[in-house]
């Protein structure tokens, strides 16, 4: 087993942190480097294709919650986004459809665990891009419903402190802010990811699995970059947590491309060299990478051939149907190595299908601004 080193390699701090702040920067706005078979708006359409052909929806049954699977929630939330931003409103008709029948069928969502709530995200993105208050109602009742009696600490009594929480409460809690413009759930979100980075993030900058789990796992890091990075999509500087926020987030974006592979991918687990390649981790990271560099946090111009070698690489695996492959399936927290190294992989999966989603719409999004 190969570890690679904690430092060195192609980007150093200094360069992360060339962030361009003005709008008429012309490092600003993104270089299409994509032809037709890499074109993000395509790819995107396929995998949204295969999200709405799809007859039942994927659901997350366990002991403490019953709702549509977090990991559908995120597919779909990145699917309207993408067909919001491209116009599609076929699509975003097809979508609604979908999850309009999650209300009418009474599908159960109990709504009292981060799991189940982060189903929010969905209908709350559907309100945004119809105007249906249906959608809208559903959603900011699981957002609030996560702040009804808060914890000595004013988090929500749903914090865990697993590492994918960043994304699974705190793009929730965006997405309300989205929805309404009311500046509490941001602090929300604000509050609960400095927290968390205050107590979980390790000293190179990336996240262990858990407490139990010593090991950086690919995925759940790449919950962590992608919630922070939906944050800093929204959190003004003036907000008094965004520095430390802010700090967290080049912490980790400075080690992820430390560790990303000569072919664009990143592994199983981001620092051992004999560890698979795996999707959905590469997406989440290309996702966080994007944001970052169009919001003016990372330089444009020393981080994009990183995201344009992480799409290349995944656009690779993706099939005609839009299924996307090697992604890791299910993972609970072990200390055994190997339990990581020998994980099955599966395609078609949400967890990988989202993310690739998330990443089209962010380098969309980038070539507009």
């Amino acid at each position: 087993m190969k570890y690679r080193p904690s430092g060195g390699g192609l980007f150093c701090l200094s360069l992360l942190l060339l962030a361009c702040k003005t709008s008429d920067d012309p490092d600003r706005k993104a270089h299409v480097f994509w032809n037709d078979a890499l074109s993000p708006e395509k790819i995107g359409r396929r995998i949204s294709e295969d999200l709405i052909q799809r007859p039942e929806f994927m659901m997350y049954i366990s002991d403490h919650c019953t709702a549509v699977h977090y990991a559908e929630a995120c597919a779909a939330f990145g699917a309207a986004r993408l067909a919001g931003l491209t116009g599609d409103s076929l699509m975003i008709g097809k979508l609604s459809e979908r999850y309009m029948r999650v209300i009418e069928e009474g599908v159960v969502n109990t709504a009292g665990h981060v799991d189940a709530n982060v189903y929010g995200i969905c209908p709350l993105e559907l309100y945004m891009q119809t105007g249906n208050r249906v959608f809208f109602d559903q959603g900011i009742r699981l957002a609030d419903i996560q702040w009804e009696d808060p914890g000595p600490d004013g988090l929500t009594r749903q914090a865990r402190y697993w590492i994918d929480d960043v994304w699974m409460i705190g793009a929730l809690q965006v997405q309300a802010y989205r929805a309404t413009g009311d500046a509490a759930y941001l602090d929300r979100a604000a509050r609960t990811t400095e927290a968390y980075l205050r107590k979980l993030q390790r000293p190179n900058g990336l996240f262990f699995h858990g407490e139990d789990a010593p090991f950086f796992w690919g995925r759940g890091n790449g919950w962590v970059a992608a919630g922070l990075a939906e944050l800093l999509s929204e959190l003004p500087e003036s907000h008094p947590l965004y520095a430390p926020v802010l700090d967290g987030y080049r912490k980790m974006m400075e080690a992820l491309l430390r560790y990303q592979s000569e072919d664009g991918m990143w592994r199983q687990l981001i620092d051992i060299e004999e560890a698979w390649k795996e999707t959905s981790s590469t997406a989440m990271f290309g996702y966080a990478i994007s944001v970052g560099v169009n919001r003016g946090l990372l330089s444009r111009k020393t981080i994009e051939p990183s995201l344009q070698k992480a799409w290349r690489a995944l656009v690779g695996y993706i099939d005609a149907e839009g299924r996307v492959s090697e992604v890791c399936v299910g993972t609970g927290q072990s200390l055994d190595v190997r339990y990581y190294l020998d994980r099955p992989r599966t395609t078609g999966d949400f967890h990988g299908q989202a993310p690739v989603l998330w990443f089209a719409y962010s380098l969309l999004a980038g070539n507009r601004s």
